[in-house]
């Protein structure tokens, strides 16, 4: 298949999960929830809808993959490994399709918590061009990663050390835990405030773009914010949510630990990224130019900025965004495209 052969039928994918779910579709919706009751049919649904509008329009893809030029072969030249996680409903898809446009072959192993969704879509295609068969391999449960030329894993500090033992002698990109945040002023509308609330809750705060960090100036009154987030109070009603919800307050109550509570979120003072789930941090900061330097202090383990304000070394986003990535916002900031299309320049 020729790049834009391939573009075209990803295309074709983007309208049709641009439509209403058909029967086929929303099957393998509910399979993917009761294998993992994280994924709610409404978060994948909210994934298949960003990933259309997102990553699946034509003039998007077009525009995208003409910036990294590759040879137009007829078949895979390379292999590539990926190592999912399954963190959110079909998290490693960019992965895939940066490989698929580039026009490597996808050797993928799946992770066992979110097994359902993609080898759906890569049917689909097939379903439609036999040939975009060869491009992509589900590895079973069983099999290990193997026969590949460079490799792309994802995965948590702990694996990311594994990851780095296994494959550190081939071309590759190893992801680690990142975390995002949002930068307040205290002047934000309602409405952007509400957007904020999609940069938490959505996926339930799962994923690495969710927002898990706030940096407030001194003397920020969170009570409005508080009620504003408790607009998205249904998120309670998910038992495995309010289980961690019930157990952090737990913890807070027992421990005497400072915090402020709305009934769907916990929010306490705290330095660290990394928050549970149905909790937030907050930091306070005095000058943005000192809220600068605290950020690039903690740079490798921020995945994306939300907030109103520039602010040196990011790129921040609008309220809202953080979980609607574009084609070109790559994890990590490693530049996956490029580095598929270097690999055309070893030799097999």
């Amino acid at each position: 298949m020729t790049q834009r052969e391939r573009i075209e039928l990803l295309a074709e994918l983007g309208h049709y999960l641009s439509e209403a779910p058909d029967e086929a579709l929303e099957a393998v919706i509910q399979q993917a929830y009761v294998a993992n009751r994280w994924f709610t049919p409404d978060n994948i649904r909210y994934a298949l809808s960003a990933i259309a509008s997102a990553f699946l329009s034509k003039e998007k893809l077009v525009a995208w993959a003409a910036r990294y030029p590759v040879p137009d072969a007829a078949h895979p030249q390379k292999t590539v490994g990926i190592v999912m996680a399954g963190n959110i409903p079909l998290v490693g898809f960019h992965d895939w399709l940066c490989t698929f446009v580039v026009g490597h072959k996808a050797l993928v192993k799946l992770s066992e918590k979110d097994r359902y969704l993609l080898p759906f879509l890569v049917k689909k295609l097939g379903d439609w061009a036999f040939e975009s068969w060869e491009y992509t391999y589900f590895l079973d449960e069983s099999e290990r990663l193997r026969d590949f030329d460079a490799v792309i894993a994802t995965g948590s500090n702990n694996t990311a050390r594994y990851f780095e033992q296994y494959f550190g002698k081939y071309p590759n990109i190893i992801r680690r835990n990142r975390n995002s945040v949002a930068v307040l002023t205290g002047y934000e509308t309602d409405d952007e405030l509400r957007a904020l609330g999609q940069d938490i809750f959505a996926y339930f705060g799962l994923g690495c773009r969710n927002v898990s960090k706030l940096f407030v100036p001194h003397g920020y009154r969170f009570d409005h914010l508080l009620e504003i987030l408790a607009e998205n109070r249904s998120v309670i009603l998910h038992d495995k949510y309010k289980n961690n919800y019930d157990y952090n307050l737990a913890l807070f109550l027992l421990n005497h630990t400072p915090h402020f509570n709305n009934g769907c979120l916990l929010l306490r003072e705290e330095r660290s990224l990394q928050a549970r789930i149905a909790s937030a941090h907050y930091e306070y900061y005095d000058e943005l130019f000192d809220l600068e330097e605290m950020l690039a202090e903690q740079k490798d383990g921020i995945q994306c900025v939300v907030s109103k304000v520039k602010l040196r070394d990011f790129h921040a986003l609008p309220f809202g965004k953080s979980q609607r990535p574009e084609l070109d916002d790559y994890a990590d900031g490693a530049d996956t495209m490029a580095f598929l299309a270097r690999l055309y320049e070893h030799p097999s």
